[in-house]
């Protein structure tokens, strides 16, 4: 795994968080109720955790994996 490339996960997780944080104070405008900005939550967590950390957790499972085999062979 190349160093620059865990900072295209961190983008994408600041502008899914962005987009998050835009819809909830669309959704509370003029309101006061919870019910209505939870599934924007919801919906924000599950895409965080599905699109950035598993993914980064996956390349950073492999590179440690790589760099122990390539450590047993030396």
């Amino acid at each position: 795994m190349k160093k620059g490339s865990i900072g295209y996960f961190i983008i994408a997780s600041a502008i899914i968080w962005a987009v998050v944080i835009v819809g909830c104070s669309m959704k509370l405008e003029g309101t006061g109720y919870y019910a209505v900005i939870s599934p924007w939550l919801f919906g924000g967590v599950i895409a965080h955790i599905l699109f950035i950390w598993g993914p980064l957790g996956a390349i950073l499972k492999k590179s440690n994996v790589d760099r122990l085999e390539k450590e047993s062979k030396e």
